[in-house]
């Protein structure tokens, strides 16, 4: 690739970087202009996970890319790691002289690794994951020639997942409360209606729960405002580890909470419930502050479409139950038959 091309290249994914904020769209043609670029055997993007530090090949170019797709390294398995915990670049003429690679990598694929070069991503201090190019064929004119277009691509790769991952925190900000980290009102109306759909093409029911904390005045008026947050995040936690995966759980507003269960019927909602009802009897809550603390919610279902036909019908309808409950007992299941 002749000098202008290079530029070109870098003009190319600079172009697309400020244009979309599709992640996978801007790695792919990073890695595509790698590939041309470098001669080389093999092109990969291998990106950090920031929780357990393994590294992912998750764009592959060259011989047997579709063996390397999706293999994960642990921390401590390959120079590719020691490049994404360091943040420095390497580059190796003869792997075998370097106890640090990997040999199960060549297992894999059926080639012969001889040389390695291996560019960080690195962006505001982090390094998110790496660029790795095997068996170039001209080391030396690699170093000279094509490694500071490489460093830029690699630095453009970063940009891009630094950008992805600032967008993911939006949106997810977007559709949380802040302070149990559960869904919010929001995300309940949107996927609601979503699942309503999905219903009544696959003929199923939805159940949906209101839940009310009994008496949550008294324990913030005793325990203050900030005790009362850490009451409803720590009931939050209790419901949710009743809940089937598929099952959605909402923080609502005040001291209520809304549970939809998908492909849920009375019987089956009601069985739940009593689990969940049981749950936070049973449960101490805010045993780090102080003298714990006692609770128990009422809770009113409906189910669609069997007490309402449309989304706003099937929240009145849940929320009328749970009042039937608040009103009278409390500590318990309300319906609307």
């Amino acid at each position: 690739m002749t000098k202008p091309d290079r530029i070109m290249a870098c003009l190319e994914v600079g172009k697309l970087l400020t244009s979309t904020h599709i992640l996978d769209d801007i790695l792919e043609l990073i890695m595509q202009k790698a590939s041309q670029l470098i001669e080389a055997q093999n092109w990969s993007l291998l990106l950090r996970d920031p929780k357990t530090g393994e590294l992912t090949f998750t764009i592959v170019k060259g011989e047997n890319k579709e063996m390397l797709e999706g293999v994960r390294l642990k921390p401590g398995d390959s120079i590719a790691l020691h490049v994404s915990e360091t943040g420095i670049p390497e580059i190796m003429s003869n792997v075998k002289d370097d106890k640090r690679f990997n040999v199960n990598i060549d297992k894999i694929t059926g080639f012969i690794t001889e040389s390695i070069v291996c560019v960080p991503l690195n962006v505001q201090g982090k390094t998110l994951g790496v660029i790795e190019v095997i068996n170039v064929n001209d080391l030396e004119s690699f170093k000279e020639r094509d490694l500071p277009i490489l460093t830029i691509l690699a630095d453009y790769a970063a940009i891009a997942i630094e950008n992805s991952q600032y967008i993911t925190r939006i949106k997810k900000m977007n559709i949380t409360d802040e302070y149990t980290g559960l869904f919010n009102a929001r995300y309940l109306h949107q996927v609601l209606e979503q699942l309503i759909i999905q219903a009544d093409k696959s003929k199923t029911s939805i159940s949906v729960v209101f839940v009310d904390i009994d008496n949550f005045k008294t324990v913030v008026d005793s325990c203050g405002h900030l005790s009362g947050t850490h009451l409803l995040k720590e009931i939050g936690e209790t419901i949710s580890s009743c809940l089937a995966e598929k099952d959605i759980l909402v923080k609502y507003g005040g001291d209520e909470y809304v549970m939809i269960l998908p492909d849920t019927d009375r019987q089956a909602a009601v069985s739940r419930l009593e689990n969940v009802l049981q749950s936070i009897r049973s449960s101490t809550y805010l045993s780090s502050e102080g003298p714990p603390v006692k609770v128990t919610a009422s809770f009113g279902v409906a189910i669609y479409p069997e007490d309402a036909g449309t989304k706003k019908d099937i929240l009145i309808a849940a929320d009328n139950s749970m009042y039937k409950v608040k009103n009278s007992s409390k500590n318990g299941i309300g319906m609307l038959r």
